[in-house]
């Protein structure tokens, strides 16, 4: 019994014990340890950190293991929230402790604010504050961290994690403009996560978190040990914000539209090595807007949408996949600036400056090359501008409805790719490409078209070459490209053909068209990259109009076309040697011109050629219309023959023809060309022969019979020029005019059916710049003018027979001193002399008798005393007689010498007239005169004197 009472006293006792440790385990859970938790929580925030904070409450269950922390807000030192919740409620398993295993049935934060700064020097605030409170043990690694990291992961359990309308503010203060980025509802929801390994299933988790409009969800599964994890995130809407503050110092643009979304599935795991797969990847970007710099005031880059789906990328075996790519309503502005730099390349370049070279690529890896595919690319609706300020005048062209697509690529860039591109210029016309490119090595096949494209808009590309302004024209092509890039040089071909249509440039500072044509087709055209090599079948020429204007400082507008300084450099010149012995060589060698070409016919229709030249007064002016014919075998390697035939009306009046065959150009083959012009206006030529004759035309036909040989730049010409009844009007005054009596050399040179036929060879240097063809012929068609009147009998003799007699001979007659007798010979030179005359019907042929005073009055002297004496004249009578008439102690009567001048004259003109059959109306007889001089044989010699009506 007394063990009984024992038993039960001490039963009693252990009772008592039990409930006074049960009580004073629920007075230190409810009460003390909540009280303790209360005031030292703040205190040991700003022990450790340096936070101000405060506790609103703190409840604890011991029995029922949870605790639950009510109304927590902590600031720093500069009294700024950096912390603060509404409640966290944990409930630990109390099965999983006797286990050995820290098990959370249940955690629950709801409303937690986190403020998260990132500042210069790239730490976070709460590594400052830490360090602050803790300045002895920054950088230092405790050693009691140090052993338990060494001696194991804890066993902890969480089975239920929640966190419930979050806040986190995260502020960047690196950068000049602090960022700001409030991250809000934060949800997290997290299953069953254990630091151990487990074989039943890992942890499902759900991530929610929101910055205004931009979401991300992030849910799967997690395991702690080993690291995995596999599921989806997608990141929803982030703005062109957030892109632009994290990018900044990655993108040298600046960012100033679109939204991302980004989806994918993957698998993750970290163990001896890193695992990292994903799959059924999306990415959408929309309404994207990018401009080269904060400065510029539009964005140079805007897109409707691009997408890209099914991206996969697995690291393990180094594979990357990307399905479809498509963007649309692409509008894109590329500029080139004064210095040949394009605007999304230059901060490239200001980069690239003075940085240092990049480090040789690695190469000692056996991981195997990374591979990588996409499935196709699609570009639709779209629009590229391109503005060229290196041009000399700004250059913009605009593609519009650009559409573009391919096949797949792939890492493997030997594999040719299928492509398809399209387009409208904003100008006018539409361009497109279908074919297969290879990246590596490079070719490329296209099939190319292009229709009504307007030529104005490349004018800017034009007058880099030449200085001219396109008003008008459209371009049409259609054909083949095959480029390959294999083996250096570049070599390719190109097969197809070209039409210009309703063409018209100009001087840029002219109102009047240079050149214009209605169409031009080449077909087909054969082009060969390397070697160059052009070859076109037929030019088929419609309607060409060529106007040329010599100014009045002397310059033709055809001079301007090419700008100042852009000859070519006697060294870069191509050579233009070559036989047909060494043609191959003379098309592969170093001999070779830089390009060879051949054309196989030019043809030509209503072709038309306006000329002025503003240097004379008035203004002269032709044309050349009615323009028709062929130009065959054109080429620059021998040994190429071809052919001409044209045909055309000048001056509307006048009939062209030019025929001829054509050597090698560029070479020492001959060529030879036959221009035949009939019944061209000799009016129409006035302005231009009045300069030189000072009289203007007011009448005449004008034909020629021009032959040319042609060696290199060598020319011989023989140029037949026939004008048919030239009158001339009114004198003009010109100081290029000849001084010279135009009109008599004329009225020599016209012929008795007011014909004048006349050959004027030319011969010179066509690289001369100061040798004209027209200049020549111009000045030796007037030297032959002043030649024929100045010495006007040397021109009539060559019109006649002259039976041993010169040409200066005609100009006058010899008699028989004291008579009007004609010497020997002298009748045979006045039959020259009237024929000659009459063939030249204008010619006037002025007489007038003359004596020498000396020679025929001895010889009247003699005469008288021979007839008056009785015996004859002794030598001694004579002697003495001669004497006293030359010492003037003797005369005749006065009028001897008269009446013999006189008859003299009436002799002649008589002989002409009555013997000869000259016209009257071409005999004229002067005055007579006591001018006559005496010849070696001692004929007196009365001279003559031609004129013109």
């Amino acid at each position: 019994m007394v063990q009984s009472r024992q038993r039960r006293r001490l039963a009693r006792n252990s009772l008592i014990v039990v409930l006074v440790l049960v009580g004073l385990y629920g007075v230190a859970g409810f009460v003390v340890l909540p009280w303790w938790l209360e005031r030292n929580l703040p205190a040991q925030l700003e022990q450790q950190l340096g936070w101000q904070a405060s506790v609103d409450n703190v409840g604890l269950n011991p029995f029922a293991l949870t605790l639950d922390v009510q109304g927590v807000s902590a600031s720093d030192s500069d009294g700024q929230k950096v912390l603060a919740f509404d409640d966290l409620f944990v409930n630990l398993s109390l099965l999983d402790l006797a286990r050995g295993i820290i098990g959370f049935q249940d955690i629950r934060l709801t409303e937690p604010y986190v403020r998260l700064d990132l500042l210069k020097g790239n730490t976070l605030n709460l590594a400052r504050d830490w360090q602050r409170a803790h300045p002895s043990a920054a950088g230092d690694t405790p050693a009691e961290a140090q052993a338990s990291a060494d001696s194991g992961p804890v066993h902890l359990l969480f089975q239920a994690l929640t966190i419930d309308g979050g806040e986190l503010l995260f502020r960047d203060l690196t950068g000049d403009q602090p960022a700001e980025f409030r991250i809000t509802p934060l949800s997290l929801s997290l299953n069953d996560l254990a630091t151990w390994p487990r074989d039943d299933d890992p942890s499902n988790y759900t991530l929610q978190a929101a910055l205004g409009d931009q979401t991300l969800e992030w849910q799967g599964r997690l395991s702690v040990s080993p690291l995995a994890s596999s599921g989806r995130l997608q990141l929803s809407n982030v703005g062109y914000q957030v892109l632009a503050h994290f990018l900044a110092p990655y993108l040298p643009y600046d960012l100033r539209g679109g939204s991302v979304t980004v989806r994918s599935d993957y698998r993750f795991s970290a163990g001896d090595r890193m695992h990292l797969a994903t799959s059924n990847g999306e990415l959408s970007l929309k309404d994207l807007a990018v401009a080269l710099s904060p400065e510029a005031e539009t964005p140079q880059l805007l897109t409707g949408s691009v997408s890209v789906d099914a991206v996969s990328v697995d690291l393990d075996q180094r594979r990357a996949r990307v399905g479809q790519v498509t963007l649309r309503q692409l509008d894109l502005d590329v500029r080139r600036d004064e210095d040949g730099q394009i605007n999304w390349l230059a901060p490239f370049a200001k980069a690239d400056d003075g940085a240092p070279d990049a480090p040789e690529p690695d190469t000692s890896s056996d991981a195997g090359p990374f591979r990588w595919s996409v499935a196709g690319i699609e570009v639709a609706e779209s629009r590229v501008r391109w503005q060229d300020a290196l041009t000399p005048e700004p250059a913009d062209l605009t593609l519009t409805d650009l559409s573009l697509t391919t096949g797949a690529l792939t890492d493997a860039l030997d594999e040719s790719v299928d492509y398809s591109v399209s387009a409208s210029l904003a100008s006018g016309g539409t361009l497109s490409a279908k074919g297969q490119l290879t990246p590596s090595p490079f070719t490329l096949r296209a099939a190319l078209s292009g229709s009504d494209i307007a030529l104005a808009a490349f004018q800017p590309y034009v007058r880099q070459q030449a200085n001219l302004a396109i008003a008008d024209g459209t371009l049409a092509v259609d054909g083949d490209l095959d480029l390959d890039g294999q083996k250096t040089p570049l070599t390719g071909t190109f097969n197809g053909t070209a039409e210009v249509q309703r063409l018209a440039v100009r001087l840029p500072d002219a109102e009047q068209s240079l050149l214009a044509w209605d169409r031009l087709r080449l077909s087909p055209i054969e082009y060969n990259v390397h070697p160059a090599r052009l070859e076109i079948g037929s030019v088929a020429l419609a309607g060409p109009n060529l106007n040329v204007i010599r100014n009045a400082d002397g310059v033709h507008n055809l001079a301007r076309v090419v700008p100042a300084g852009d000859a070519a450099p006697e060294d870069t010149k191509a050579s233009t040697s070559g036989t047909a012995d060494d043609k191959a060589q003379g098309e592969s060698g170093a001999d070779a011109p830089a390009l060879i070409f051949r054309v196989g016919e030019v043809t030509l229709e209503q072709g038309s050629v306006h000329y002025t030249d503003r240097t004379l007064e008035p203004a002269f002016t032709t044309s050349l219309t009615n323009l028709k014919g062929a130009i065959t075998g054109i080429s620059n390697i021998a040994p190429q023959k071809g052919s001409v035939h044209l045909t055309g009306t000048v001056g509307e009046v006048g009939d062209l023809t030019v025929d001829g065959a054509l050597g090698t150009l560029g070479t020492d083959d001959g060529t030879t060309l036959t221009l035949v012009a009939k019944n061209l206006s000799l009016p129409a030529l006035s302005p231009y022969l009045a300069q030189y004759l000072g009289y203007a035309v007011d009448n005449g036909k004008l034909n020629l019979n021009l032959d040319y040989r042609l060696n290199g730049t060598r020319i011989e010409a023989s140029n037949q020029v026939v004008m048919d009844r030239l009158a001339l009007g009114r004198q003009v005054k010109s100081q290029q005019a000849v001084n010279a009596p135009v009109r008599l050399g004329l009225a020599l040179l016209t012929n008795r059916q007011g014909v004048i036929d006349v050959n004027l060879p030319v011969s010179g240097d066509l690289s001369n710049p100061d040798f004209s063809v027209g200049g020549v012929v111009m000045r030796a068609f007037v030297n032959l003018l002043v030649k024929a009147a100045a010495s006007p009998f040397t021109m009539l003799g060559s019109l006649a027979d002259l039976a041993g007699l010169s040409g200066e001979d005609l100009g006058s007659v010899a008699f028989v001193p004291g008579s009007t007798e004609l010497a020997d010979g002298q009748a045979e030179k006045l039959a020259a002399l009237a024929k000659a005359l009459r063939k030249r019907p204008d010619l006037l042929l002025n007489v007038r008798g003359s004596v020498a005073p000396e020679a025929d009055g001895l010889a009247l002297l003699r005469e008288d005393l021979s007839q008056g004496g009785q015996a004859p004249l002794s030598d001694d009578a004579w002697a003495k007689a001669r004497d006293a008439y030359l010492n003037g102690e003797r005369s005749l009567p006065p009028e001897a010498l008269s009446n013999l001048a006189r008859e003299r004259g009436l002799a002649l003109r008589k002989v002409m007239e009555e013997t000869q059959g000259v016209p009257d109306d071409q005999l004229f007889l002067l005055e007579s005169a006591r001018d006559a001089s005496v010849n070696d044989a001692g004929s007196v010699v009365v001279p003559f004197r031609l004129d013109v009506r």
